[in-house]
């Protein structure tokens, strides 16, 4: 009996192994581009073929320019999906064959849209992509000038405008630095202030003095 239960168990263990592997998933074996319908789209290849570790240096360089079309702004080098890693098989096919690190970009704009590029060409509306933020410095740029020498020219134009005869009001009826009020105790003291604050003697601007 005991024989017979291991014999049992034996089967059912062997059942379960077979099923289990039958329900194994199968590793993908990336797809080889098609080499005919490549040169269909981008011409023949325009250089020499790689290998070695040339080969894998050029397929990492022209892996980091592709977007992954499944990931969140990954690149095929950076990502772990499996389309990425099938991108990146076909990156490394087309440079063993020949074909140079535009032709394969155009190749895969071709299927996957100019999306596919991290990078967009410098072409069409993708100016502006590129120029914004050189526009957006320049003008920057250009108000903090502005905003820097506005106030210096306008201390020059102040210091350059003429003078008027002390104490009369310049054009629109403000008095001049030199008015003096007409209580004669009160305009001792101003031009004490002023002589105190500006170091003039007297309390008399140059000017003043240069008309006396």
């Amino acid at each position: 009996m005991r024989r017979m239960a291991r014999a049992g168990l034996l089967a059912s263990l062997l059942v379960a192994l077979a099923a289990t592997s039958k329900a194994a998933p199968q590793i993908a074996v990336p797809a080889a581009p098609d080499l005919d319908a490549v040169e269909a789209a981008v011409g023949p290849p325009h250089g020499g073929p790689l290998a070695g570790d040339a080969l894998d240096q050029r397929t990492h360089q022209v892996s980091v320019l592709l977007r992954c079309p499944v990931c969140q702004g990954l690149s095929v080098a950076d990502s772990p999906a499996g389309m990425a890693q099938n991108m990146k098989h076909q990156v490394r096919e087309l440079l063993a064959a020949g074909y140079d690190e535009e032709q394969i970009l155009s190749y895969f704009e071709k299927s996957y849209g100019e999306f596919v590029r991290l990078e967009p060409p410098l072409r069409g509306v993708n100016w502006l992509v590129w120029l914004a933020p050189l526009a957006g410095l320049l003008v920057g740029g250009a108000i903090v000038v502005w905003a820097l020498r506005a106030p210096r020219a306008a201390r020059a134009e102040g210091a350059e405008a003429p003078a008027s005869s002390a104490g009369a009001p310049d054009d629109e009826g403000s008095p001049r630095p030199d008015t003096l009020p007409d209580d004669a105790e009160l305009a001792a003291y101003v031009l004490k202030v002023r002589e105190l604050a500006y170091g003039w003697p007297g309390g008399l601007s140059p000017e003043a003095r240069d008309r006396r």
